[in-house]
């Protein structure tokens, strides 16, 4: 199998194929289910509050009465304007909107989460090209494969944030005029916030980010045939340029996308804390594949050394990310502002386990798990530190997303769970059947030789 291709093997691919019918199942559960009117969102509470499925690990429907008018702060009030102006209850209103986004939110997460990670591989094979680093070619074909994740990834994103840009969900209360006309604060934002700016930086994003993820790959495969190292030099340049792109796309896209999802709140650090995320997810996931594709009797060049090295930087970005965390919970916690302040407390109160549990999963973790150096050399260690942290940062990205979309009636349930099975299933399927269309071994790369010896 030296230089041989790699088989999407019908087992996986019919594995891919049920997670997606799953979670697409789980995922039409939860849009039939949630509530047409206020009625029907009071009675879904209430439900939950009398019955036995009230037990769900945080403090349900009754903390909505009791710190509502805080915790959910602007956004709260911002409802509240929208309501009062139709003489209708507002609380209501609020709580159906709330539960009407659960399905939608639960999407989003999912959808978001496995574009992250095709994105964070993406920029850590740009690095590399650009840093022309010597160890890393024989995993190239690995990353490549979960590039190409990147287009559907981005375009399924794309279609929600569209969707929301059309009134069928509430994710975005900005994008919701009544709520506008009461907000002086997303008033003065609106030169940023509006629909159509919204979507048409989108679209540069995602046609800048696939663009390079095109070209890269085309030289990529390209160099395996040429006599000369022509193609490699085009992909250094394009990745360096593609970089410069993709720090300034990168944090834009999380303000965008995720930060204004809670148009109140804004950290200068954002950016990065979703850039942190996301890379570590990418480098995880090309560890990931690559035990997997060596445990089939794939990548024989690739070796200890290279997981190791994996681990190392799954270990290293774990701490930059946490580090990046203490940053914005610290400051905006000490100065103990209210319009800061308050985006921590809804997440303390009233996401206490997903909040707590993500910082255990993310830090806690990988501390302990890969500061061992010769428990990176360990497939079986970084296979499991490993799916920690994908499920860690999905709680991450969970966290972000949730609270401003659906407050306090969050539940990891039906919509949840399929969400995340339907994207993991297309995830699967598109990045094994890109890895099967070329040689996992890129053999023109001049620095092929030096990542075969690669040693230490």
């Amino acid at each position: 199998m030296e230089n041989g291709m790699y088989t999407f093997t019908n087992k996986l691919r019919n594995f891919s194929i049920i997670l997606m019918v799953v979670g697409f199942l789980g995922l039409v559960y939860g849009f039939i289910t949630s509530p047409d009117t206020v009625a029907e969102a009071q009675a879904m509470v209430a439900d939950a509050h009398h019955g036995e499925g009230h037990g769900t690990g945080h403090d349900g429907a009754a903390t909505h009465d009791a710190h509502g008018e805080t915790a959910h702060g602007e956004q709260h009030e911002a409802a509240a304007a929208h309501g009062e102006n139709h003489g209708e209850d507002h609380h209501g209103e609020h709580l159906l909107h709330q539960l009407q986004n659960k399905p939608w939110a639960a999407l989003y997460v999912a959808a978001f989460f496995f574009m992250m990670i095709a994105l964070g591989t993406l920029a850590f094979y740009a690095i590399n090209r650009a840093a022309q680093a010597g160890w890393s070619p024989a995993l190239f074909r690995v990353m490549e494969g979960i590039t190409g994740y990147l287009l559907p990834g981005a375009l399924i994103v794309f279609v929600i944030l569209a969707l929301s840009g059309m009134h069928y969900n509430h994710l975005f209360i900005w994008m919701d005029p009544e709520v506008v006309a009461h907000d002086k604060l997303i008033q003065g934002k609106v030169g940023f916030l509006n629909v159509p700016g919204f979507l048409f930086r989108a679209l540069i994003y995602i046609g800048g980010w696939t663009t390079y993820r095109y070209f890269s790959r085309k030289f990529s495969l390209a160099q395996d045939q040429a006599n000369d190292i022509s193609n490699h030099k085009k992909n250094f340049r394009i990745s360096a340029g593609f970089l410069v792109f993709y720090i300034v796309t990168e944090s834009m896209m999380s303000w965008d996308w995720v930060m204004s999802i809670d148009p109140h709140w804004f950290s200068t650090l954002f950016g990065w804390y979703v850039f942190a995320s996301m890379f570590v997810s990418g480098i995880t996931t090309i560890a990931l594949i690559t035990i997997y594709l060596k445990s089939k009797g794939y990548l024989e060049k690739v070796n200890d050394s290279h997981i190791h090295d994996l681990g190392k930087f799954m270990f290293g970005i774990s701490i930059f990310w946490t580090y990046l965390w203490f940053s914005q919970f610290m400051l905006i916690w000490y100065s103990n502002i209210p319009e800061e302040v308050t985006y921590f407390i809804t997440r303390i109160e009233d996401y206490n386990v997903p909040f707590f549990g993500m910082l255990v999963m993310n830090f806690i973790f990988p501390l302990l798990i890969l500061m061992n150096s010769d428990y990176k050399r360990l497939n079986y260690f970084i296979v499991m530190a490993g799916i920690v942290i994908l499920l860690g940062h999905y709680m991450d990205v969970f966290n972000m997303i949730m609270p401003s979309a659906v407050g306090d009636q969050w539940f990891i349930g039906v919509p949840e769970i399929g969400g995340f099975l339907f994207f993991f299933g297309l995830f699967i399927f598109v990045v094994f059947k890109e890895i099967s269309k070329a040689p996992l071994h890129a053999a023109g790369d001049p620095l092929m030789g030096e990542s075969e010896r690669f040693h230490y």
